[in-house]
């Protein structure tokens, strides 16, 4: 009889462990509609770092300043005449903690995406212009950017005057240039949104002849847009927006939060959406939630990791399909290690570029990482922590 029992026992454990690898292979492969996998280039991260060295004349102080001395980080990503681009968010030393310092944007260019050269300068920051009230003192923070057919290029970024937190845009033909438009919903018939915190805006985009650019729906362009719930926006010019409402009158929100998964706290628009053969795929920034009984018990409270949802492709409201767990997470040192230690792969940039995918994260609100989806080549999805 003991000897029946420990079988029995043995078999039980053999069993759950063989359940569990399964529910981790099924949780890494990925669905034919998602983007990935990704990998991370061995020896390459973090591929953007703060850097002392640098230096530039704030408008605003009228002194130099090492504006990228503290933090590198959320980068927004895009291609142009064959070199691929991207602007990121840096921090000054000035203020403790973050959104207590400026932010102002750098750019960094590459030909294989991986090993950049960077501007010794900002090229979006905080001045003594019609913006100033939206922008300063926090700056300007956390850009997506995409381009048009016509080679205009686009940046929604999030306005922080240390008050409210506004999307705003500005335009540019050259990405060292820009020409700021203010804040996207200033002229939108639903006017509580200029009073109210909003950011993080993915506009539709779609491969057109290898390049990954600006598309239409419906005879509009569209966007998704937010951090707590998925909201949508539509516009005739890219500059003007009106938000999409309910029935109700209010934001209509088209995912929102889940208790007991990875995105249980935070559902916050990635890099720009693409339209596909599937469907629209946004990628987004989903965060554990602080409170363990709320929270993904297999991830670490606070976590940001990355989802994956898939639209309709004629009713970008509609959902089809959405991941239950991350196909990217923390899991090395630089992503675990800086301003926010709970780790955090935030998505912000992505390019299509030389027939691969180059994805661009902030990691831990320090550093700018890259991985990438080769589809001919594809890997699988980040695993699943064991235990967190």
């Amino acid at each position: 009889m003991i000897r029946f029992v420990k079988f029995t026992f043995l078999l039980l454990i053999t069993s759950l462990l063989a359940c569990r690898d399964a529910k981790l292979v099924q949780s890494t492969t990925r669905p034919a509609w998602t983007l990935g996998g990704f990998h991370r280039p061995e020896g390459i991260n973090p591929i953007i770092s703060p850097d002392s060295t640098t230096s530039f004349l704030d408008p605003m102080s009228g002194k130099q300043v090492h504006w990228e001395e503290n933090d590198t980080f959320n980068p927004g990503a895009v291609v142009k005449d064959d070199t691929l681009f991207v602007l990121y968010r840096a921090e000054d030393k000035f203020g403790i903690g973050i959104g207590f310092r400026t932010s102002r944007l750098g750019l960094a260019s590459s030909t294989d995406g991986l090993h950049f050269n960077r501007s010794k300068e900002p090229v979006l920051y905080p001045a003594a212009d019609g913006q100033k009230k939206y922008e300063w003192p926090g700056g300007v923070e956390d850009p997506r950017v995409a381009v048009t057919e016509d080679g205009t290029f686009v940046v929604f970024y999030t306005q922080w005057n240390r008050d409210t937190p506004r999307l705003g845009v500005a335009t540019s033909k050259d990405l060292r240039t820009w020409v700021k438009h203010g804040p996207i919903f200033a002229n939108a018939a639903y006017k509580p949104l200029m009073s109210t915190s909003h950011k993080s805006a993915s506009i539709l985009t779609t491969v057109k002849n290898d390049k990954l650019v600006i598309a239409k729906i419906n005879g509009k362009y569209w966007m998704y847009w937010g951090e707590h719930g998925v909201k949508g926006a539509t516009s005739d010019n890219l500059i003007d927006w009106e938000p999409v409402l309910d029935a109700k009158g209010e934001l209509a929100k088209f995912i929102e939060t889940r208790p007991g998964y990875f995105d249980s706290a935070l559902t916050e628009c990635g890099p720009p959406a693409v339209l596909t053969d599937k469907g629209i795929l946004l990628l987004y920034n989903g965060k554990n939630h602080d409170e363990k009984e709320q929270a993904d018990p297999r991830f670490t409270l606070g976590t940001y990791s990355a989802g994956q949802v898939l639209f309709d492709k004629n009713d970008p409201t509609k959902v089809l399909e959405r991941l239950d767990t991350p196909f990217l997470r923390p899991m090395e040192d630089f992503e675990k290690s800086g301003q926010y230690v709970d780790g955090t792969v935030f998505l912000q940039g992505l390019a299509y570029y030389k027939s691969k995918w180059f994805l661009y994260y902030g990691s831990a609100d320090s550093r700018v990482g890259v991985a990438v989806y080769d589809p001919k080549n594809p890997s699988a999805f980040d695993p699943l922590p064991t235990s967190n």
